[in-house]
């Protein structure tokens, strides 16, 4: 509720991030966070709906296989359809909210072109002439293709400590049992620890480019008019909060000196940033 909340315009990323943890932990946390997101999505409300979706895709890349399997699922897929369908929603979903999904299901035919039911889902939905034409994904859309998924094990890439934990297990001491659990338990808190790390990423990178694209909206209207006293009091937060998404920026950039894709990513939008920064301090000098 609070991750989709519609009187809130900025997406709240602490409680979108906490949801897609709680995903994680939950056995049935797919499902569950799925039959939950589909009624979000087809709220009348279109914060809400729109709210809901940045979450879906948040999900996407960072909840990996189990829900990748059950969005990919007709009984999914087939709430995304009501939503564009006359029969259904349709007639009184806005044209943001139906463009959004459009997109949403379109960027998982690229990315997910093994999902057999996800094609069959966009091509029917072409088919019926509910989509037109494929929608033209933004240029800074952050929806990489799903990393590869850990191996069986999580010692699987690291031949030591799984060499060291077979020999704990094998043994019937009680001393080598506790410390195959201690070695599990410390294991398991770095792969939890990598994996909060890389969620921050996204999510913060993924802030930086919406923050910055609705400051170069406000930025260009102010070219043709004298902006609203709401406008420029939006403009001076998102201001105020890409000053501390710029510190955010650093300190994952000094995170990630050892990945070089990632720290490219991290740098690309700090680039961005800067340049957003620049021209919104020349349009406050010259008015």
């Amino acid at each position: 509720d609070e991750a989709t909340d519609p009187s809130v315009c900025e997406e709240n990323w602490e409680c979108i991030q906490r949801f897609c943890e709680q995903v994680n932990a939950d056995t049935e946390g797919p499902l569950s966070a799925l039959r939950l997101l589909a009624h979000k999505i087809q709220s009348p409300q279109e914060g809400e709906a729109l709210h809901a979706l940045t979450v879906l895709e948040t999900c996407v890349n960072n909840c990996g296989e189990r829900f990748h399997s059950e969005m990919a699922k007709f009984r999914f897929l087939n709430e995304l359809i009501k939503v564009l369908s006359p029969k259904y929603y349709g007639i009184w979903s806005s044209e943001k909210v139906k463009s959004r999904v459009t997109e949403v299901i379109f960027s998982w035919t690229v990315w997910f072109p093994q999902e057999v039911k996800i094609q069959d889902a966009y091509q029917m939905l072409k088919k019926q002439g509910i989509v037109k034409e494929d929608p033209k994904l933004p240029e800074d859309k952050i929806l990489p293709p799903p990393s590869p998924r850990p191996q069986n094990s999580i010692f699987d890439t690291d031949e030591e400590k799984s060499k060291l934990l077979a020999r704990l297990l094998r043994s019937s001491h009680p001393e080598d049992l506790q410390a195959a659990n201690r070695l599990i338990q410390s294991v398991v808190k770095e792969e939890q620890e990598k994996s909060a790390q890389v969620s921050r990423r996204v999510n913060t990178i993924r802030e930086v480019s919406e923050n910055v694209r609705r400051m170069g909206e406000l930025l260009e209207s102010s070219k043709r008019q004298e902006l609203s006293p709401a406008d420029q009091e939006t403009l001076q937060a998102l201001c105020q909060r890409c000053e501390k998404l710029r510190l955010l920026l650093f300190r994952l950039a000094s995170e990630a000196v050892a990945d070089e894709e990632a720290l490219a990513d991290i740098l690309q939008a700090s680039d961005q940033l800067s340049q957003a920064l620049g021209q919104c301090r020349q349009a406050v000098a010259s008015q």
